[in-house]
């Protein structure tokens, strides 16, 4: 892992020569630079992973600090700082998920803090638009926040408390439905913001702060409401320490890496890049919500946020391939890249990709640009919005276009052919209209 660092001062003789600009390879010789090796790339990669989960987890500590400042005095101040740590909190997250995919330590535990999109009457009151029932989840309006218990699989199940372990091993995926989210940033996210009934007009959600006031009791159970609340921030922290963890010295990450085939591993990088990159963020994430014109379809669909997570998700994959992190103190983790390996085997093809990526973030820039100017991502879909989907659909483009570019650097580093995440919504659009 590598930092950088100001250059250090010089005195006597060198600093002389440095200042006449004359330098003599008898006064001063710069080691010839070796060649990139494979190990140390994948030690770069398994640095920055563990940079991103540490500013991960450090503002997930204040995020449930604000948390708890909400629930402890409830008031318009408190609910816009916890809403505004939450934001904070996305930035870091957002660039640690291209470690899915290639390493399943993570695939396997994603679930649990980014899962989406959820069906949010399992935990608390919706509006009537929402409707009663789904044939597809029995939980679908289940509202634990409102009822201390509830059935599960025709099974009565004490809710009288919420807790974390109530919500990560009763609630999360209740019934085997994914659509049962209970836990992690998107049911904290719901918490904060409530429903946005906007559609694709201007506005996020409104929930108001007395939803959490135990004596200005809007929304009712207000004390319950404040538990979940602190139960989902609670866990949100600890499984982010777990992760932490797992890419410290030692940790099952950076162990499965460092300690296995140098070319698996580039492929497990390559394949996060891949994936996230076409199947997941072109194609669920943002060609499925743009086909269907859909505001649930979008990633932060209460908080109006999603252009930014969006954008992060798109550094991140450029950040794993430059094997170069910016944390969010300012510091950078720096070393041996992908970049460097690809270059020393095709300089044409690690040049056409870095370019990509580079493309890729400013399209994403450019959907950001939109939603700071007041055109929130849910409207950029709506239908009839032909400049808005226009910035999309460019942005879905980038990301198709750098996947055939990753495709290009497994080819030039000679490694097996890696199968990416799919979409229907890129490879068979039809099926999304059945």
């Amino acid at each position: 892992m590598t930092f950088i660092m100001a250059m250090p001062r010089y005195s006597g003789k060198v600093a002389a020569i440095l200042a006449t600009g004359v330098l003599t390879a008898a006064v001063f010789v710069l080691p010839a630079k070796a060649d990139t090796d494979a190990k140390a790339v994948l030690a770069n990669y398994a640095d920055i992973a563990l940079a991103g989960y540490e500013d991960a987890l450090a503002t997930a500590k204040l995020l449930d600090q604000a948390a708890d400042a909400l629930i402890a005095k409830p008031s318009e101040d408190t609910l816009n700082a916890a809403r505004e740590a939450w934001k904070a909190a996305r930035i870091p997250y957002q660039q640690t998920e291209v470690y899915r995919f290639g390493n399943a330590i993570v695939d396997d535990w994603e679930g649990r803090v980014n899962a989406w999109p959820l069906d949010e009457g399992l935990i608390d009151y919706v509006d009537a638009s929402y409707g009663t029932e789904s044939d597809e989840n029995t939980l679908y309006t289940a509202n634990v926040i409102a009822n201390t218990e509830i059935e599960i699989n025709g099974q009565k199940v004490d809710a009288s408390k919420i807790t974390p372990e109530f919500l990560s091993e009763t609630l999360q995926e209740a019934g085997g439905i994914e659509a049962n989210v209970a836990t992690g940033y998107h049911a904290i996210e719901f918490l904060l913001w409530g429903q946005d009934l906007n559609g694709t007009d201007a506005g996020a959600g409104q929930r108001p702060y007395t939803d959490f006031d135990k004596a200005n009791c809007t929304g009712g159970n207000c004390e319950r409401r404040a538990e979940y609340l602190a139960a989902a921030t609670d866990l949100l922290v600890s499984d982010l320490e777990e992760m932490v963890a797992n890419w410290k010295d030692g940790g099952e990450g950076r162990k499965g890496l460092l300690e296995g085939d140098p070319n698996a591993g580039l492929s497990t990088i390559l394949t996060g890049m891949g994936s996230l990159s076409y199947g997941e963020l072109a194609g669920e994430r943002m060609k499925l919500g743009l086909l269907l014109h859909d505001p649930e379809e979008e990633h932060d669909c209460f908080s109006d946020n999603t252009h930014i997570s969006h954008l992060y998700d798109a550094v991140g994959m450029r950040n794993v391939y430059q094997g170069r992190y910016k944390r969010v103190d300012g510091s950078v983790v720096e070393g041996p890249s992908v970049s460097e390996l690809v270059k020393a085997a095709d300089a044409a093809v690690d040049a056409e990709l870095s370019s990509k990526l580079d493309a890729t973030v400013a399209k994403m820039e450019a959907i950001q640009a939109r939603a700071v100017a007041g055109e929130a991502y849910d409207q950029q879909i709506g239908e009839g919005n032909a400049e808005g989907n226009a910035a999309v659909q460019a942005a879905i483009d980038a990301l198709v276009d750098q996947t055939k570019s990753i495709e290009r650097a497994v080819a030039a580093l000679k490694l097996d052919a890696i199968a990416f995440e799919g979409s229907d919504s890129l490879d068979a659009p039809g099926k999304v209209f059945q």
